[in-house]
């Protein structure tokens, strides 16, 4: 199927006429930015973090239950394994790391929203995982795959957002071993914008990547990264099989991963923020480490998924200062090990897109501009601690990632931007509005929300005196009755259809 998807894109008559006739979507470049990042910790601070980390995993070590695999390779690499706990020399790791790229390019159906991850850019992907979705007509809700689908075509048709993610939420009403063949179909097919693969079993890796082989060609495949995936790290310091499974099928086809801690301080790491960025170090040295050993060179990203915990009711707390300082930090020693950066997101425990959500989610996108973060997974859409990935959340946060671009912007300080010639043209007592500076800048001078109301009050009563969560329901549904498909080779299509449907009957449904 590859093959003859490949030999029809050789020739790509229909393709190019369907390009022609398609609607073209507006999507921002990825941020390059042109602001400093915001360093909390002093050398002194950093190279105890370091030394700490280093010494977790050579006296504590790391444990990788139920893969042999994995052992092996750890053994033959030097460290000290009995059972399943691994102790990882100190240097080790460090050493074999060397050989992570420092960035990379992810590659996307439409070449023009190609992404690089790594450096000064920075890349935003919607909210992964939740399995309920809510919206202010249905309410909170199982989601499905209709849900899906709106959510990628959403992604799809945002601006600010470069990325359409994985699972922006989990489509409770398909089998859970033939899901990621739908979801990963879903965003091949609604979208031409980069995506993630499954990692929820191995063989969903595999066919992640066998499903790219159609889109793009295995020889293509092979030799780009068309995929970044999320791998997590089952904190305290272990790494499950499935996880690790996934992981080595990307890494020896050249697909990217994320390897990130899963922590709630308090419950998966300790209280301060100084020994939860040590675990969080040593995690991720272990993980970046292991995924070289699978194939020196694969792409990876250092990741620091970290909140804090309400010590009343044990759950996670979102836009603290805690977190901020721990991914402010962690940014620093990703870059000390010359690695991309994954951290923050929309955070919030909010149930509802209320002004709490607003709050902590203002805070959570912030942090992770100013601390380096080079790929931003949940930046949209996120609600209730992540159990819930919401509609008008999704589109109200979207709205808001158009500050982040302009705040990395920095202040532009060529001659335009001086109005040396407006301040004389104005002189005391005058007002810029109809100044020829003004004219020729107004169009593009100021960053402008699709969303918020700024009408006099009067208008806005006439109007229906509509809250935010009413004017981001409105949005949604436009921008749904917007959607135009992107082209696609009719032929890949096809291809992409039988796969799917030669999987999907190879083995009964599961729900478990």
């Amino acid at each position: 199927m590859a093959e003859a998807a490949r030999r029809t894109r050789g020739g790509g008559g229909a393709a190019r006429r369907a390009e022609r006739s398609a609607v073209s979507f507006e999507t921002a470049k990825y941020i390059e930015r042109n602001i400093p990042n915001f360093d909390i910790l002093n050398e002194e601070a950093l190279q105890v973090i370091e030394y700490n980390a280093e010494t977790i995993l050579e006296e504590i070590g790391v444990n990788f239950p139920d893969n042999p695999r994995a052992l092996d390779r750890w053994r033959n690499a030097g460290a000290d394994v009995q059972g399943e706990r691994v102790r990882i020399p100190r240097g080790l790791a460090r050493e074999l790391i060397k050989t992570a790229p420092a960035s990379y390019t992810q590659h996307a159906r439409n070449p023009e929203r190609n992404v690089v991850v790594g450096g000064k850019s920075l890349v935003l992907a919607p909210v992964y995982g939740p399995p309920f979705v809510r919206d202010a007509a249905g309410g909170r809700r199982y989601a499905t795959m209709a849900d899906f689908n709106k959510f990628v075509k959403l992604g799809y048709m945002s601006k600010w957002l470069h990325h359409s993610g994985g699972t922006v939420c989990e489509p409770t009403d398909v089998a859970v071993n033939k899901r990621h063949l739908d979801m990963l179909h879903a965003h091949m097919t609604l979208s031409d914008k980069p995506f993630m693969g499954s990692v929820t079993e191995p063989s969903r890796a595999q066919d992640s990547v066998d499903m790219c082989g159609v889109l793009f060609g295995d020889d293509f495949v092979q030799q780009n990264t068309v995929m970044t995936s999320l791998i997590n790290i089952n904190s305290p310091m272990t790494f499950d099989d499935v996880m690790m499974g996934a992981l080595e099928v990307y890494a020896q086809n050249n697909q990217a991963c994320i390897i990130s801690p899963f922590i709630v301080g308090g419950a998966m790491a300790p209280v301060s923020v100084a020994g939860t960025l040590t675990q969080v170090l040593a995690e991720g040295l272990a993980g970046v480490a292991y995924s070289q050993l699978c194939k020196p060179g694969a792409p990876v990203i250092f990741g620091a998924f970290v909140t804090s915990i309400d010590m009343n009711s044990g759950a996670p707390t979102f836009g603290t200062p805690e977190a901020a300082h721990i991914t402010y930090g962690a940014g620093q020693l990703a870059r000390r090990l010359n690695l991309p950066y994954r951290s923050a997101g929309s955070f919030c425990g909010s149930k509802l897109p209320d002004a709490q959500a607003a709050y902590e989610t203002s805070n959570s996108l912030n942090m992770g501009l100013l601390s380096g973060v080079n790929f931003m997974l949940h930046a949209c859409g996120w609600l209730e601690g992540g159990l819930v990935s919401s509609f008008e959340k999704f589109v109200m946060d979207a709205d808001q990632l158009g500050t982040l671009h302009h705040l990395a912007r920095g202040i532009e300080m060529d001659e335009n931007a001086q109005a040396m010639d407006a301040i004389r043209e104005v002189g005391p007592g005058g007002h810029y509005l109809g100044c020829e500076h003004t004219q020729a800048n107004f169009k593009k001078a100021f960053w402008k929300s699709d969303l918020l109301d700024y009408k006099p009050f009067e208008t806005w009563e006439d109007e229906g005196a509509r809250d935010t969560q009413t004017l981001a329901s409105i949005r949604v549904e436009k921008m749904l009755n917007d959607y135009q498909q992107p082209a696609m080779d009719p032929a890949i299509r096809e291809a992409l259809d039988a796969f799917v449907a030669t999987r999907k009957a190879a083995e009964p449904d599961s729900f478990m």
